[in-house]
């Protein structure tokens, strides 16, 4: 009688091995996010990997296959296409999606440079005051809310639908200045360096805009476990060590000198009613003004 050949014990446990990680395979869930276009995109990124490392769950992040633009992307999160997004919060924002209300920035980017042509350094010294910058015309895109709060401010604002224009803009005398987020302003000018443009070195403009992570209604699984691997985070340091080695903040922070520049600060009379201005935590005074507070 002849034996039939066993499994040697090798080859259960490669069965085994493999078995299980299929089933790892298959538990974990898809997030869909736009394809990155930019550090930001890095940072963020990386911020949200580490955030769901605290759960239980498995997830796996993909991008979709080109950039889209930012109209598409929350079109695609309302089906659920795309998971989640990122960005300054407003009530419409906060509305639509599923808004996780820590500034994955500590406020950074609530603090404004302004890009200005070369050579006019000396009218920007000048300025003292919020009256001081009425004077100033302000480049910004039609459907930004940094425009909105800077005309309810009764600031100048020129604007236009596509970011590029901006800087050609600005080169060509249409405003006089383009305020961008502090790390925005010193890592997008090098995409123009053939344009005489420079970062102005004496003011800071601060006004509350909080950059959330913005998850689709379609997973709210997803975003509470964002919301409590940032909330753990908050508490073990993990944040904390996270941002300030990050690159890209560390050269914003290094480069920026937010401490030494003079800052003007603009209600944001958009900010909405839920943003948590009381929890200090969140919330790093990166300048020589007083830290945000809610608008009145």
């Amino acid at each position: 009688m002849t034996k039939k050949p066993g499994y040697s014990a090798t080859l259960v446990l490669l069965l085994l091995t493999y078995l299980v990680a299929m089933n790892v395979k298959a538990a974990s869930e898809s997030v869909i996010i736009n394809k990155k276009s930019n550090t930001k995109g890095v940072y963020m990124t990386g911020l949200l990997t580490l955030a769901l490392s605290y759960s239980h769950r498995e997830y796996q992040i993909e991008s979709t296959d080109q950039v889209y633009s930012k109209s598409k992307v929350l079109e695609s999160m309302k089906t659920g296409a795309i998971s989640l997004t990122w960005g300054g919060t407003s009530d419409q924002m906060e509305a639509n999606y599923i808004p996780i209300r820590i500034d994955t920035y500590r406020g950074l980017m609530s603090h404004r440079l302004m890009l200005i042509r070369e050579g006019e350094q000396a009218i920007f010294s000048q300025i003292k005051n919020t009256e001081d910058l009425k004077l100033i015309r302000f480049g910004q895109g039609r459907k930004w809310m940094d425009a909105k709060i800077l005309e309810a401010a009764g600031m100048q604002v020129i604007k236009t639908n596509k970011k590029r224009n901006l800087y050609y803009m600005l080169d060509g005398d249409r405003f006089d200045a383009f305020p961008r987020g502090a790390s925005e302003a010193l890592t997008e000018l090098s995409s123009y360096s053939d344009l005489p443009l420079t970062v102005e070195k004496d003011l800071v403009i601060v006004y509350p805009l909080p950059t959330y992570f913005f998850v689709s209604k379609a997973y709210p699984k997803l975003a509470a476990d964002i919301e409590a691997g940032l909330e753990t985070m908050l508490v073990d340091g993990q944040f904390d060590d996270y941002f300030y080695n990050s690159p890209e903040i560390k050269a914003t922070l290094e480069q920026a000198d937010l401490k030494n520049r003079r800052a003007i600060r603009l209600t944001n009379p958009y900010l909405p009613k839920a943003t948590p201005l009381q929890r200090k935590e969140l919330w790093l005074n990166l300048t020589k003004a007083e830290p945000i507070e809610a608008s009145s």
